[in-house]
């Protein structure tokens, strides 16, 4: 369940009163199911109430003004309010009275259940009905009737077309480029431009494509003349409410998409925008997918390379409510640039790029990691963008360029599938037990220039370590695999595991399997007979809890998102807890999530004895 914040607010017409506000507010519960919709706490199931089925969540507060300032800080205040999308409506709503004159009505929104987009079609929706305007009725197809239309040969091979974009795409291509050494936290800051929004729209109308397909060509530019990677993978949150079946639709109707970006150096920006136009009308063809089987069948071939793969670049096209940043100290109130820092703790492994077109103004929200992108890089980043569009709507050509404009920093090596920091390498070998030293260097000597096919049967890293008896080149293997998702900027070795070659250690781009191992601890078999249950009988069954390899992850085994909730359930039964949702969806052996569980403490009240 996503915990971002969505909030936002509209002004209350002169003539509207609160009856008015509680009828509009009505109304649209009856239209959106969006609105009475809750979840289940453990399995996968939505369930959609009647429009009656609860009071409506809203009251009233009395303040001095409103302004700005008063607007700001009261949306921020209710969309710090818990919602409880299990027993409640996903959504609160909020009249700011002013000597008992209502003046605005906020609404905060539970991001499991409805998008950014779907709110901003929300309260454009609240504000027409106080206007007097009539909301036709929604007639749309159901997301679930779609799924049931949907051609299973089609979404398998949209599938196929999903894995093998990531899998022949290099990865972490902002990583060796203007970000911070150790960097362990985030930064977002929000960017706005009326000269840009005016550009926009007429480098848009020039090149014929969207202002979105502009922002998002003008990005693909900027990383091309930063790192001189021309060609990497983007995710972009496609909203299918462009077609105008669902435009008006508030429900989370929106899909990620791996768009192919391939630019060539030396072609005009105008060239650039056709050929990202193109890669999104090709992304798009592949949009039916079934989401739990996806995601299983991308954890099964990271695991099986060795490989963890997250884009480093998302782009979505809805920015961020206006008080969700906090401006920093010492920046203007009305300034263009709203700053803060996340907390140390909360790395980010991507930059997220997010654009809006509102009220004659772009707006530009960008998050990123300080180890992708330090402060100053991560600033100037959206003023780049901006410069550019104003440069290209003025007639410049601004060609793609060639080559890099800033060297990669030290430690870092160019595979043939992306950027590998060394030292890193070396640092996760060096945690396991045993291991007194290690060095980490790339064949043939090739440090920053794109490698070159050697005597071995390609590039690779070498890896040399010193260690105690019994550590062995598998038990290194397995380690290097268990920390691939788990230790933030470990942006090597990617898609290359160690392999036993002799007296070293090599980083190629496959590997063989480890041996099958069958469960041994108890929390092994616990958790090997609840992947059992859970598994999928078709095509291939397993022969009962032994039969489940504990070198291998979940997806291996059959387990998809939907079935990670029944196995949560089965693990507490058999008396065990302490593995999150979102670990199961990883590439983490079953030996490695095993070993986190740990026994469920019954609960015992003061002076009684434990619940049955």
């Amino acid at each position: 369940m996503n915990p971002t914040p969505l909030a936002d607010h509209c002004r209350v017409p002169p003539s509207a009163t609160i009856a008015d506000i509680h009828a509009a507010l009505t109304t649209l519960t009856e239209r959106h199911e969006a609105l009475r919709t809750t979840v289940d706490a453990l399995r996968p199931v939505q369930h959609v109430h009647g429009a009656d089925w609860a009071p409506l969540p809203l009251d009233r507060v009395d303040v001095p003004t409103v302004d700005t300032a008063a607007l700001d800080a009261a949306t921020a205040a209710l969309a710090a309010l818990p919602i409880d999308p299990v027993c409640q409506p996903p959504w609160r709503a909020r009249v700011l009275l002013e000597s008992g004159k209502p003046r605005a009505v906020l609404v905060t929104v539970h991001h499991v259940v409805i998008d950014g987009w779907g709110l901003a079609v929300l309260i454009d929706q609240l504000y027409e009905r106080l206007c007097g305007a009539d909301v036709p009725p929604e007639s749309l197809p159901h997301p679930l009737d779609m799924l049931a239309a949907q051609s299973l040969e089609r979404a398998r091979a949209a599938e196929r077309e999903w894995l093998a974009r990531l899998g022949d795409n290099p990865a972490h291509v902002l990583a060796p480029f203007g970000g911070t050494e150790d960097g362990a936290g985030r930064h977002r800051l929000q960017y706005r431009s009326a000269d840009a929004h005016d550009a926009l729209d007429r480098v848009a109308a020039h090149c014929r494509v969207s202002p979105e397909t502009v922002v998002l060509a003008a990005l693909a530019h900027d990383v091309a003349a930063r790192t001189g990677e021309h060609r990497f993978l983007a995710s972009v949150v496609v909203s299918n409410r462009a077609r105008a079946v669902w435009r008006d639709s508030i429900g989370v109707r929106a899909l990620t998409v791996p768009v192919q970006i391939d630019l060539l150096p030396g072609v005009p920006f105008a060239e650039a925008v056709a050929s990202v136009a193109a890669a999104l009308s090709a992304a798009y063809r592949h949009g039916q997918w079934r989401p739990a089987e996806l995601v299983a069948a991308q954890a099964c071939l990271d695991r099986r390379r060795g490989a963890v793969t997250v884009p480093t670049i998302e782009y979505n096209c809805y920015s961020w409510p206006r008080d969700y940043l906090v401006p920093a100290y010492g920046t203007a109130p009305d300034g263009p640039v709203a700053w803060i820092d996340s907390a140390p703790d909360a790395p980010c492994d991507t930059l997220y790029v997010d654009v809006s077109r509102d009220a004659g103004v772009l707006t530009l929200d960008v998050t990123v990691g300080d180890h992708l992108l330090d402060a100053e890089e991560a600033i100037s980043l959206p003023v780049r963008l901006c410069g550019l569009l104003r440069a290209v709507a003025d007639g410049a050509h601004r060609p793609v360029p060639a080559q890099a404009l800033a060297p990669p920093a030290p430690g870092w090596w160019r595979t043939p599938q992306g950027w590998a920091s060394l030292p890193r390498i070396a640092d996760v070998l060096r945690e396991h037990p045993g291991v007194l030293d290690v060095t980490v260097t790339p064949s043939a000597g090739v440090t920053t220039q794109p490698s070159e096919t050697t005597e071995s049967g390609g590039p690779h890293l070498v890896v040399r370590a010193r260690v105690a008896p019994g550590v062995t080149a598998d038990v290194l293997h397995h380690h290097l695999l268990d920390h691939l998702d788990e230790v933030h900027g470990l942006v090597a070795p990617d898609r290359y595991v160690l392999t036993p070659t002799g007296a070293a250690l090599l980083i190629p781009s496959t590997t063989d399997a480890l041996p099958p191992r069958p469960p041994a601890t108890r929390a092994e078999q616990a958790l090997a007979v609840a992947v059992a249950a859970s598994a999928p009988t078709e095509p291939d069954p397993l022969d009962g809890p032994a039969a489940v390899d504990m070198n291998r992850c979940l997806a291996d085994h059959g387990i998809t998102l939907v079935t990670v909730p029944r196995l949560l359930v089965l693990l507490r039964q058999f008396g065990f807890t302490a593995i999150a949702s979102d670990e199961l969806a990883g590439t983490a052996s079953l030996g490695h999530l095993a070993a986190a569980l740990e026994p469920v403490v019954p609960c015992t009240p003061p002076g009684g004895e434990a619940a049955p």
